[in-house]
């Protein structure tokens, strides 16, 4: 409980745009991974893990108001992090970040479009979505 409150908050702070303060997200994520890391996922440090996470948060925002930023960056910044948090080669988890990458693009086109319930590109979201954690997983697990 305590660790989904820590990334409701952060994201809480992350939400505004676009003032918004991004040490106090970091801040919050670094004390989701520091419970992640005293339940017994060693070899990482939950301030670099935190500043990933909302790097690649940035990163995104910037996607989301700027053409010049790219899917790619957006995917690297992915990539940056799960491979630090899970120690695992950058390779091994391009796939789960390109299909995240692709779920945020569509998450994104689904809000532009007025956030409809029945709107087909919910489903289309949550099958990259779950194509992604597949691969993610099945990088991890190797």
């Amino acid at each position: 409980m305590a660790g989904a409150w820590y990334v409701l908050r952060a994201n809480q702070m992350w939400s505004p745009f676009p003032d918004n303060p991004p040490d106090a997200a970091r801040a919050y994520m670094r004390r989701f991974y520091e419970l992640v890391e005293r339940a017994g996922a060693d070899g990482f440090d939950p301030a670099r893990a935190a500043m990933l996470e909302v790097e690649w948060w940035r990163v995104h925002r910037a996607r989301q108001h700027d053409e010049s930023v790219t899917e790619e960056q957006v995917e690297s910044a992915l990539i940056d992090l799960y491979s630090y948090v899970y120690r695992v080669e950058r390779e091994a988890v391009r796939p789960a970040a390109h299909k995240r990458v692709e779920a945020m693009g569509l998450s994104d086109r689904w809000v532009q479009a007025g956030r409809r319930l029945d709107d087909p590109l919910l489903a289309e979201e949550r099958r990259a979505l779950v194509a992604s954690y597949a691969a993610l997983r099945a990088a991890v697990e190797r």
